[in-house]
Protein backbone atom coordinates (compact mmCIF):
# COMPACT_ATOMS: atom_id res chain seq x y z
CA UNK A 1 0.00 0.00 0.00
CA UNK A 2 1.53 3.41 -0.73
CA UNK A 3 2.02 5.66 2.17
CA UNK A 4 0.14 8.82 2.79
CA UNK A 5 2.28 12.07 2.61
CA UNK A 6 4.17 13.44 4.86
CA UNK A 7 1.68 15.42 8.07
CA UNK A 8 1.49 18.02 10.99
CA UNK A 9 -1.09 18.14 13.08
CA UNK A 10 -3.55 20.44 14.71
CA UNK A 11 -5.45 19.96 18.27
CA UNK A 12 -7.88 22.65 19.03
CA UNK A 13 -8.09 21.96 22.69
CA UNK A 14 -8.80 26.25 23.81
CA UNK A 15 -12.32 26.10 24.27
CA UNK A 16 -14.34 27.42 27.63
CA UNK A 17 -15.97 23.96 28.09
CA UNK A 18 -19.42 25.60 29.08
CA UNK A 19 -20.85 22.56 28.57
CA UNK A 20 -18.35 20.47 31.25
CA UNK A 21 -19.45 23.51 33.97
CA UNK A 22 -16.29 25.17 32.93
CA UNK A 23 -13.47 23.01 33.58
CA UNK A 24 -10.01 22.96 31.56
CA UNK A 25 -11.89 19.72 29.57
CA UNK A 26 -8.87 18.85 27.61
CA UNK A 27 -6.77 18.12 30.77
CA UNK A 28 -9.49 15.56 32.10
CA UNK A 29 -8.60 11.84 32.64
CA UNK A 30 -9.84 9.15 30.88
CA UNK A 31 -8.45 5.57 31.12
CA UNK A 32 -5.72 7.27 33.10
CA UNK A 33 -4.47 9.97 30.56
CA UNK A 34 -5.67 13.77 29.79
CA UNK A 35 -8.12 13.83 27.03
CA UNK A 36 -5.54 16.12 25.27
CA UNK A 37 -2.50 13.19 25.53
CA UNK A 38 -5.27 10.76 23.77
CA UNK A 39 -5.52 12.89 21.05
CA UNK A 40 -1.85 13.74 20.42
CA UNK A 41 -1.28 9.70 20.68
CA UNK A 42 -3.16 9.48 17.75
CA UNK A 43 -1.01 11.76 15.58
CA UNK A 44 1.94 10.88 17.23
CA UNK A 45 3.26 9.82 13.77
CA UNK A 46 2.99 14.04 12.53
CA UNK A 47 6.24 16.10 11.99
CA UNK A 48 4.74 18.61 14.03
CA UNK A 49 2.28 18.72 16.61
CA UNK A 50 0.34 22.24 17.17
CA UNK A 51 -2.18 22.78 20.15
CA UNK A 52 -4.21 25.41 20.36
CA UNK A 53 -4.49 26.50 23.83
CA UNK A 54 -2.90 26.67 27.23
CA UNK A 55 0.55 25.80 27.37
CA UNK A 56 0.67 22.66 29.08
CA UNK A 57 3.56 20.49 29.93
CA UNK A 58 2.14 17.74 28.68
CA UNK A 59 1.75 16.44 25.93
CA UNK A 60 4.40 18.02 23.98
CA UNK A 61 3.61 20.36 21.16
CA UNK A 62 4.07 23.78 20.05
CA UNK A 63 1.24 25.59 21.91
CA UNK A 64 -0.31 28.90 20.81
CA UNK A 65 -3.76 30.98 21.10
CA UNK A 66 -6.15 32.26 18.95
CA UNK A 67 -6.56 36.08 19.18
CA UNK A 68 -8.40 36.79 21.74
CA UNK A 69 -8.22 33.48 23.59
CA UNK A 70 -11.89 31.93 22.94
CA UNK A 71 -12.67 33.80 19.90
CA UNK A 72 -14.12 30.03 18.56
CA UNK A 73 -13.16 27.44 16.07
CA UNK A 74 -11.93 29.94 13.28
CA UNK A 75 -10.17 32.47 14.68
CA UNK A 76 -7.97 29.29 16.55
CA UNK A 77 -7.77 27.12 13.50
CA UNK A 78 -6.15 30.06 11.82
CA UNK A 79 -3.57 30.12 14.58
CA UNK A 80 -2.82 26.58 14.15
CA UNK A 81 -2.42 26.56 10.57
CA UNK A 82 -0.08 29.25 10.56
CA UNK A 83 2.43 26.83 12.32
CA UNK A 84 1.70 24.19 9.76
CA UNK A 85 4.60 23.52 7.25
CA UNK A 86 3.62 19.55 5.88
CA UNK A 87 1.61 19.23 2.99
CA UNK A 88 -1.57 17.95 4.67
CA UNK A 89 -2.56 18.22 8.25
CA UNK A 90 -4.78 16.85 10.83
CA UNK A 91 -7.31 18.69 12.87
CA UNK A 92 -8.51 17.81 15.88
CA UNK A 93 -10.93 18.43 18.61
CA UNK A 94 -9.09 18.24 22.01
CA UNK A 95 -11.59 16.02 23.73
CA UNK A 96 -11.82 12.65 21.72
CA UNK A 97 -10.73 9.97 24.09
CA UNK A 98 -11.24 7.10 21.50
CA UNK A 99 -9.43 8.38 18.41
CA UNK A 100 -6.15 6.16 17.31
CA UNK A 101 -3.59 6.27 14.94
CA UNK A 102 -5.58 4.33 12.79
CA UNK A 103 -8.48 6.44 12.17
CA UNK A 104 -5.98 9.21 11.25
CA UNK A 105 -4.18 6.89 8.52
CA UNK A 106 -7.05 5.91 6.90
CA UNK A 107 -7.86 9.64 7.14
CA UNK A 108 -4.94 10.20 5.48
CA UNK A 109 -5.52 7.77 3.13
CA UNK A 110 -8.84 8.59 1.78
CA UNK A 111 -7.88 12.21 1.34
CA UNK A 112 -5.58 11.77 -1.58
CA UNK A 113 -7.39 13.18 -4.69
CA UNK A 114 -9.23 15.29 -2.51
CA UNK A 115 -9.19 18.63 -0.54
CA UNK A 116 -9.37 16.84 2.88
CA UNK A 117 -11.26 13.69 4.39
CA UNK A 118 -13.56 14.08 7.25
CA UNK A 119 -14.36 10.60 9.67
CA UNK A 120 -18.35 10.40 9.56
CA UNK A 121 -19.93 9.38 13.17
CA UNK A 122 -22.50 6.26 12.87
CA UNK A 123 -25.30 7.99 12.94
CA UNK A 124 -23.57 9.46 9.53
CA UNK A 125 -22.57 12.84 10.38
CA UNK A 126 -19.19 14.62 9.43
CA UNK A 127 -16.99 15.36 12.33
CA UNK A 128 -15.34 18.16 11.08
CA UNK A 129 -12.89 18.36 14.26
CA UNK A 130 -11.81 14.60 12.50
CA UNK A 131 -10.54 15.13 9.83
CA UNK A 132 -7.10 15.46 7.16
CA UNK A 133 -6.38 18.16 4.51
CA UNK A 134 -4.84 19.94 2.34
CA UNK A 135 -2.61 22.60 3.44
CA UNK A 136 -2.69 24.47 0.54
CA UNK A 137 -6.31 24.04 -0.36
CA UNK A 138 -7.79 25.14 3.46
CA UNK A 139 -4.95 27.92 3.58
CA UNK A 140 -7.09 29.35 0.52
CA UNK A 141 -10.52 28.79 1.41
CA UNK A 142 -9.80 30.85 4.57
CA UNK A 143 -8.47 33.70 3.23
CA UNK A 144 -12.04 35.30 2.43
CA UNK A 145 -14.32 33.15 4.91
CA UNK A 146 -16.27 35.20 6.70
CA UNK A 147 -17.99 32.93 8.49
CA UNK A 148 -17.84 31.56 11.96
CA UNK A 149 -18.41 27.77 11.62
CA UNK A 150 -15.99 24.97 10.60
CA UNK A 151 -19.27 23.07 8.79
CA UNK A 152 -19.47 26.60 6.68
CA UNK A 153 -16.06 26.53 5.91
CA UNK A 154 -14.95 22.62 5.26
CA UNK A 155 -18.28 21.07 3.54
CA UNK A 156 -18.18 23.30 0.39
CA UNK A 157 -14.06 21.99 -0.11
CA UNK A 158 -16.42 18.48 -0.55
CA UNK A 159 -14.02 16.34 1.25
CA UNK A 160 -13.80 12.53 1.28
CA UNK A 161 -16.33 11.31 4.32
CA UNK A 162 -14.96 8.15 5.82
CA UNK A 163 -17.74 6.20 7.28
CA UNK A 164 -17.69 4.85 10.68
CA UNK A 165 -16.20 1.05 10.77
CA UNK A 166 -19.80 -0.48 12.46
CA UNK A 167 -22.18 0.89 14.73
CA UNK A 168 -20.26 0.67 17.76
CA UNK A 169 -17.02 2.65 16.45
CA UNK A 170 -16.12 5.49 18.94
CA UNK A 171 -13.83 7.11 16.80
CA UNK A 172 -15.66 10.09 16.67
CA UNK A 173 -17.08 10.03 20.50
CA UNK A 174 -16.77 13.78 22.02
CA UNK A 175 -16.51 14.45 25.76
CA UNK A 176 -18.91 17.74 25.36
CA UNK A 177 -20.78 17.06 28.18
CA UNK A 178 -20.22 15.74 31.88
CA UNK A 179 -22.62 12.75 30.94
CA UNK A 180 -20.58 11.95 28.01
CA UNK A 181 -17.43 11.84 30.64
CA UNK A 182 -18.92 9.55 32.30
CA UNK A 183 -19.20 7.15 29.80
CA UNK A 184 -16.08 7.63 28.08
CA UNK A 185 -14.76 6.47 31.65
CA UNK A 186 -17.06 3.83 31.76
CA UNK A 187 -15.83 2.33 29.21
CA UNK A 188 -12.44 2.42 29.78
CA UNK A 189 -13.05 0.95 32.72
CA UNK A 190 -14.86 -1.73 31.16
CA UNK A 191 -12.24 -2.60 28.86
CA UNK A 192 -9.60 -2.75 31.37
CA UNK A 193 -11.85 -4.75 33.19
CA UNK A 194 -12.01 -7.40 30.52
CA UNK A 195 -8.33 -7.78 30.20
CA UNK A 196 -8.25 -8.30 34.21
CA UNK A 197 -7.02 -4.65 35.18
CA UNK A 198 -8.18 -2.08 37.02
CA UNK A 199 -7.94 1.72 35.76
CA UNK A 200 -7.40 5.19 37.41
CA UNK A 201 -10.61 7.22 36.35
Amino acid sequence: MTQPEPFDAVVLAGGAGRRMGGVDKPALHVGGSSLLERVAAAVRDARLLVVVGPARERPPARYVREDPPGAGPIPALRAGMAEVESPWFALLAGDLPFVTGADVTRLRLAARGYAGAALLDPAGRPQWLLGVWHTATLRAALVGYTGASLRGLLSPLRPALLAARDPDDRSAFDCDTPEALARARAAFRAADHRRGRGTPR
